[in-house]
């Protein structure tokens, strides 16, 4: 079923997006109703699993669609069109389209940043990050022109949850990119691989050299912390300082403010359990870890 994006008026047409998917418990809904919310919320138009979206300077947006799927819409109007070009998408389960961003110089260069998941060899797939230059035509429509795949998670692994990849463009100009665990646990921990980790990135891809893994070769020197779980938000603070909220196992969701090369300590503590039961120590039994 098709879900609403709806655009908050009264917080200068900030975006919210509503899906079933993440829909709360009914108890907690009946305590704020929407009249009590503190702000205004309008339907712009519906959409089939939206996942992310952009505004472009003239402030419509570009929303993807987990299917694989990148639409244009202009929400004064309600005109929408399909942008051609989007790559193939291992859509089954948490994976499909990803995430969109604009270069942080998008008005002179046109540059798109957008994360998906990436079939791979014998049933396995990752999640990749690929970006292209956006090209308009005159009715809204366009495509997505000299496409490049700057990043892929490594391994490729088996099913289809905990991808992550969120994209976020820091106040350094770094792409910043949340690569989650893929359900596997002990790849947050292993070096060898770039799952359960924050990712930091020139724009091009290429691994800047003040990162603090820099020293050790690809993939860990893309990484600027670890031990995490399945991060679904990034977002910088008036001050500059990266915070990440990630969903950790049975009674574990976490708010992390991210230090450079920090341990944040899953699979081997977290302040939740696994959802068969199974008992996680917390944070304060490790103080080498960094805890929520």
């Amino acid at each position: 079923m098709p879900r609403p994006l709806l655009l908050s008026l009264a917080l200068a047409l900030t975006p919210v997006l509503f899906t079933t998917a993440c829909a709360a418990d009914p108890a907690a809904q009946a305590a704020v109703k929407p009249a009590q919310w503190p702000f205004a919320a309008t339907e712009v138009a519906r959409f089939d699993s939206p996942w992310a979206m952009a505004f472009l300077p003239d402030r419509s947006l570009l929303v993807t669609e987990k299917a694989g799927r990148l639409v244009h819409l202009d929400p004064a109007s309600g005109r929408r069109h399909a942008i051609a070009g989007v790559p193939q998408v291992a859509h089954a389960g948490q994976g499909g389209f990803g995430d969109v961003a604009l270069h942080p110089q998008f008005a002179r260069n046109g540059l798109v940043y957008y994360s998906y998941a990436e079939p791979g060899e014998n049933d396995t797939r990752g999640a990749a990050v690929a970006r292209a230059r956006l090209v308009l035509d005159a009715q809204g429509g366009g495509r997505l022109a000299d496409a490049q795949v700057i990043w892929r998670q490594t391994p490729k692994v088996s099913g289809n949850g905990h991808y992550g990849h969120r994209l976020l463009f820091g106040p350094d100009g770094k792409l910043w990119i949340s690569s989650s665990e893929r359900q596997k646990f002990d790849p947050a921990q292993d070096m060898g691989g770039n799952l359960g980790k924050i990712i930091r990135l020139n724009d091009d891809g290429s691994v800047p050299a003040d990162n603090p893994f820099a020293a050790q070769g690809s993939p860990a020197n893309q990484v600027w912390s670890l031990g995490h779980r399945n991060i679904l938000g990034l977002a910088f603070d008036a001050r500059g300082r990266l915070w990440e909220n990630e969903m950790g196992p049975k009674g574990g969701d976490e708010l992390n403010l991210i230090q450079r090369g920090g341990n944040y300590g899953y699979p081997l503590v977290s302040n939740g359990d696994h959802y068969d039961g199974r008992d996680i120590p917390d944070h304060h039994t490790r103080p080498e870890f960094v805890a929520p």
